[in-house]
């Protein structure tokens, strides 16, 4: 029996397997670097992240602890007249 050609030969990529296999390992090894850079950029946006929100959390207890300062420094207030 003689092999018959595909019918849709002229459909089929005229790469080897290899050849595929190669290209696809090739947009991998692309698509790993392009993540491992995101993934950079976004471990540098989470410390800045976090170093502002330390910095903002510091400045509010200071704030904080100076209004309650203040509010003790006030003197009481006396009891309100009931004006018959």
């Amino acid at each position: 029996m003689r092999w018959r050609q595909p019918y849709n030969r002229g459909c089929m990529d005229p790469t080897s397997p290899i050849d595929q296999i190669a290209e696809r390992v090739e947009r991998l090894l692309l698509r790993h670097a392009e993540l491992q850079r995101a993934n950079a950029l976004l471990t540098a946006q989470v410390v800045h992240l976090t170093q502002e929100r330390d910095s903002l959390k510091s400045r509010l207890n200071t704030a904080r602890a100076r209004v309650d300062a203040l509010l003790e420094s006030l003197p009481a207030t006396p009891p309100a007249k009931d004006a018959e």
